[in-house]
């Protein structure tokens, strides 16, 4: 700061000069600074943390509990406030069956979060059945999946597509590339690397990935 600012010097003596605008030069450099370089901040999860310790579906808490690498979280304030929200979502977890308690500490379930995205997405799939008076298709590893795509859903594990057929429908994760083909006819053939989409009626139209 004193290079960029300049107004503080330092005596042979040991002493220092400080200009009597050393403060406001220094506001006005750290204004600068953070125009130039603005704080990102990520955001982690839509749903409120008191929410997350009772939900049935895969929340932020979860994937952070089995994380590799969780995220850094203090001892005081919002990563305090995660602590205690963990610490009675393991309960939660543990009366439903998706964890138990051992020697060395908690072990949860290796399908657990799929557990608790497939009961979401029922549980979502049901009521959009009684919003558009169709039954919910699932889709399947190596099926096709045909129809207009309607409107996407957020759901705590991310954002669905509803694709309507005329006696059914189905939900499939979203891509942003879809964004602009709501109300068109869609199809694609579900994959490990997930689905790449056609437009249209013909399968020889355009993709999308």
């Amino acid at each position: 700061i004193r290079r960029a600012t300049g107004g503080v010097e330092r005596e042979p003596n040991g002493t220092w000069l400080i200009a009597p605008d050393h403060l406001d030069r220094v506001a006005n450099y750290e204004g600068q600074r953070a125009r130039a370089e603005p704080v990102v901040a990520d955001k982690l999860s839509s749903m409120a943390l008191e929410r997350q310790v009772s939900f049935n579906g895969a929340t932020w808490l979860d994937r952070e509990l089995v994380a590799d690498r969780p995220e850094p979280l203090h001892g005081s304030g919002f990563g305090r406030d995660v602590r205690e929200a963990q610490a009675r979502r393991r309960q939660w977890l543990i009366a439903q069956g998706l964890a138990h308690k051992e020697q060395d500490g908690i072990v949860y379930r290796a399908n657990m979060l799929s557990i608790l995205r497939q009961r979401e997405l029922n549980r979502v799939a049901g009521q959009l059945s009684e919003e558009l008076g169709l039954p919910y298709a699932e889709a399947r590893f190596g099926g096709r999946v045909e129809g207009t795509l309607r409107r996407s859903v957020e759901l705590a594990s991310g954002k669905y597509a509803v694709v309507e057929k005329s006696r059914e429908f189905t939900l499939v994760p979203w891509r942003p590339v879809l964004e602009r083909h709501v109300g068109k006819e869609v199809s694609g053939v579900v994959s490990g690397e997930g689905i790449s989409w056609t437009v249209g009626r013909q399968r020889s139209g355009p993709g999308v990935s």
